[in-house]
């Protein structure tokens, strides 16, 4: 049973995918700005991660989507947007072209796109590493948030990271977002699609986006927040609620 968490009772119905260094609680920040008589939010937790933490394999971004379209029959829902952030944003890809007529919409928030990523051989050995070393998550938030936030908030993820993620699911998981391919599996996305980029992302930069999201999708909507790097629910949870409600009213 995947664990999730459930804001609101309205019509407007979303799954939301976290990130590689989270967990469903990622998205609490917009909980505030998003109307329970309008929404109805529900926050995966990832086998390994959360309060799925106890829930065996395999940890990767196809179980993800699958795991996802289970939770929706569970909740009754025919239809629905889903909503994924970093790898969430790969793994709300591949559920939108698993079940084209089932997903709505599909918003992505400084998203990692459906093929491999093209890192060099250093950057993939340090984000491998982080699994047994919380000082390198802690790196990774910084840098990928442009290294312009106070240290013990970086810090202080990494330590929550650690927490709320079995280390095995966490290792298996940067394999999969970073090296699977799952872009033969899109060819029926053509939902109606918003793309969030953060300014201060140094990782999956708006170059990143307009060369993968953006050519691939030309359907796709691309927003960029001044005000944040690769994790707006945390650094500007309103102004991504903001975007958000743009798209989901639409």
């Amino acid at each position: 049973m995947i664990a999730h968490k459930l804001h609101g009772h309205g019509p407007v119905r979303i799954i939301a995918l976290h990130g590689w260094l989270g967990d469903a609680g990622d998205f609490d920040p917009l909980l505030p700005a998003l109307d329970p008589a309008l929404y109805s939010l529900a926050a995966m937790d990832y086998r390994g991660y959360g309060g799925s933490k106890d829930e065996e394999g395999p940890y990767t971004i196809s179980q993800i989507a699958l795991d996802a379209l289970a939770l929706a029959d569970r909740l009754g829902w025919d239809g629905f947007d889903v909503l994924g952030h970093s790898m969430g944003g790969k793994a709300a890809l591949l559920l939108a072209g698993l079940a084209p007529r089932r997903v709505r919409r599909l918003a992505g928030i400084t998203p990692v796109f459906a093929g491999p990523v093209p890192f060099d051989c250093e950057t993939a050995d340090l984000f491998a590493r982080a699994a047994d070393e919380v000082t390198l998550r802690a790196a990774i938030i910084d840098e990928t948030t442009g290294r312009r936030l106070p240290g013990v908030w970086s810090a202080a993820m990494a330590q929550r990271s650690v927490r709320s993620s079995r280390r095995d699911a966490f290792a298996a998981y940067f394999r999969s977002w970073s090296g699977d391919d799952v872009q033969e599996l899109l060819g029926a996305v053509d939902h109606p699609m918003l793309v969030i980029g953060g300014r201060h992302d140094r990782s999956i930069t708006e170059e990143v986006l307009r060369a993968t999201w953006m050519a691939r999708f030309p359907q796709a909507e691309l927003s960029l927040m001044p005000d944040s790097g690769h994790y707006p629910m945390a650094e500007a949870p309103l102004s991504l609620a903001a975007r958000l409600e743009g798209f989901l009213k639409n």
